[in-house]
């Protein structure tokens, strides 16, 4: 819902005015306390102080959860409303899109957040209360990130393509082949240089990166540093931009990295967007990709408008019971088996990823023995039995290095083409500081 400065007017002297009682008035101001104030006002919609307060709230715990020395609160003030402003750019294009988040959708991320945390909602709540965050405010940030990540899909994400080629030609280079065997836990710091900067802001900015540099080099908190002066999206994270391929820096970063060790930072470079200088905070690396997999056949029948659920118990069982009385386990597929995918096979799916298949399927096939037919069990699409007939480690290197490479190329293209996507809207919106 949009902020309306209506919202924010209040008559609190009208009573004491109307009665013409000066001394009344004067005893009725001296109660007043400040009301809310715009702080920003942004294309159609504005920010609130109180919008500023809570983020800056959150975003001290952060650094002290990380153990950083505190920037300046003026600097750090500055950061969080620019990226306040740069969110609400993008929920109004996602409002004007008509992108909306479901309570059920919301509910669901809530959940898996909780899970991933190894908590429960009720814990999850208990957590955030000793954060002093709420779980109604928890939700409001969760949407909000949600259907920024739903404009970025539709602008961004749908434009990003990589071709079969591209992979070939990334796989068969010098720096394909470094990528995928380290990756790396990165930091950023971006001295920003606008597209219509002359040489003066140029040489100031340039300036503003050594004088940085410098500072790191003396001992300065690299965290601290992007907090307060960064530009980068990532800045109020410390500048933190997780573990990233070489491949997915743009050079002359991809290179460089493999040259660094853990704790050092580059000299400031200079790239479209402005001076950006690099800190490697951890490696990993290794591209030996193990999978399980298992040959497993099975016979499925499905409930219809003509066979009804028990009808359809009652027939897999019949079918066990045939099989384990000696008939063909393949010969009963395929004249009963409504797979078609693995009918014709005598009901074989051959070698198979776990992970690809549904879960009540998965654990079945998990838990039985080589060679012993399952009892019947049902999985969203109907009734199986199902026998496995072999268990093996496959090496996916060869796979998993595709895939890799594919990711790479696809995470640099969306990155590049983000940052020059936020720039262009943040240079086209209307924008007014009230502070």
């Amino acid at each position: 819902m949009k902020t309306k400065l209506s919202d924010f007017v209040r008559p609190l002297l009208l009573g004491a005015l109307l009665l013409g009682n000066a001394s009344i008035a004067t005893s009725v101001s001296a109660e007043v306390r400040p009301l809310d104030r715009i702080v920003a006002i942004v294309d159609n919609d504005v920010i609130m102080q109180s919008q500023l307060d809570q983020r800056m709230q959150e975003v001290r715990q952060t650094i002290e959860k990380r153990g950083a020395q505190m920037p300046p609160t003026e600097e750090m003030e500055q950061q969080v409303l620019e990226r306040l402003i740069t969110e609400n750019l993008q929920l109004q294009i996602g409002e004007r899109s008509g992108i909306r988040i479901s309570d059920e959708e919301l509910n669901q991320a809530m959940g898996t957040i909780a899970q991933r945390n190894n908590m429960s909602l009720d814990q999850f709540r208990a957590a955030l209360e000793r954060d002093g965050l709420s779980l109604e405010t928890a939700r409001e940030q969760i949407r909000r990130e949600m259907v920024i990540s739903r404009v970025r899909q539709r602008r961004i994400a749908e434009r990003v393509q990589v071709s079969n080629q591209e992979v070939k030609n990334f796989l068969a280079s010098d720096l394909g082949k470094l990528q995928l065997s380290e990756e790396y836990r990165l930091a950023n710091i971006l001295i920003p240089v606008s597209e219509s900067a002359d040489s003066a802001a140029i040489r100031a900015a340039e300036r503003t990166a050594m004088e940085t540099y410098q500072q790191l080099q003396n001992g300065a908190d690299f965290g601290q540093l992007a907090v307060s002066r960064s530009a980068s999206e990532n800045a109020l994270e410390g500048g933190d931009m997780g573990w990233r391929k070489a491949a997915q820096l743009p050079p002359p970063f991809d290179s460089q990295v493999r040259e660094m060790s853990v704790g050092e930072v580059t000299q400031p470079v200079r790239t479209p967007p402005g001076f950006i200088l690099l800190k490697v905070l951890d490696k990993r690396g290794g591209d030996t990709q193990v999978r399980d997999e298992v040959h497993v056949r099975h016979i499925l029948i499905k409930p219809s408008q003509i066979r009804s659920e028990e009808e359809s118990r009652r027939l897999i069982e019949r079918l066990r019971d045939r099989i384990l009385a000696g008939e063909s386990f393949a010969d009963l597929a395929k004249n009963f088996s409504e797979d078609p995918g693995s009918a014709l096979n005598g009901g074989d799916l051959n070698w198979v990823d776990p992970n690809s298949l549904v879960p009540e399927f998965r654990d079945v096939m998990t838990n039985i023995p080589s060679g012993q037919l399952s009892e019947p069990f049902k999985t969203p699409y109907g009734w199986h039995i199902l026998e496995v007939l072999g268990r093996r480690a496959t090496d996916a290197s060869e796979e998993f290095r595709e895939q890799q490479a594919l990711n790479a190329l696809r995470n640099r293209k969306y990155e590049e083409e983000l940052q020059a996507w936020l720039r262009q809207i943040r240079d086209e919106a209307y924008i007014e500081i009230k502070i």
